[in-house]
């Protein structure tokens, strides 16, 4: 029996966004073919018939989860949702740059063009609010170093610290 189209296109979609939760939260290298397709449902044998390769996966699971939405222009704005211990708990489905921008260093062109674009589309949400280029620029590079940063130590009260820090430079 053949799949109808809208029945593939509903598994592929379910595949990027498994995918995508589970880069988020371990990285490319710690998650299987076998560990998407489980995750999304299906058999890991069906894989092939949608994607060529785990890294073609990563590349449209990386252009899904960094077309953001909901989240407000104004720089103060957005770093005090997006610097907050909720977000940083949550990589799984919070933001695709400070969880996996280090890894498109270490994948394809195409990883590093869909991160260039994400990065064009914050550059220009955070100058409609009237932010020059290097403002936004700045502040975009602060919020992604504190949401690392906070992530990577085992201190949660200096985990808060570095966020709290961050959050409140952009209403001095």
């Amino acid at each position: 029996m053949k799949t109808s189209r809208a029945t593939v296109a509903a598994n592929r979609e379910r595949i990027v966004s498994a995918a995508a939760r589970l880069f988020r939260s371990r990285g490319f290298d710690a998650v299987s073919v076998a560990e998407v397709m489980e995750a999304a449902g299906l058999t890991h044998g069906a894989f092939y018939s949608y994607f060529a390769s785990k890294d073609a996966l990563f590349v449209e699971a990386l252009t899904s989860a960094l077309d953001v939405k909901g989240y407000p222009d104004e720089l103060v704005d957005y770093a005090e949702i997006y610097l907050s211990p909720r977000h940083r708990d949550g990589a799984a489905d919070g933001c695709a740059v400070s969880a996996l921008g280090t890894e498109c260093g270490r994948r394809d062109d195409a990883a590093r063009t869909a991160m260039t674009l994400a990065l064009e589309r914050q550059i220009a949400r955070f100058t409609r609010s009237g932010r020059t280029r290097d403002e936004a620029i700045r502040g975009w590079a602060a919020m992604l170093g504190a949401m690392v940063l906070s992530r990577a130590v085992d201190d949660d009260a200096l985990s808060r610290e570095v966020l709290d820090s961050v959050r409140l430079s952009f209403s001095a």
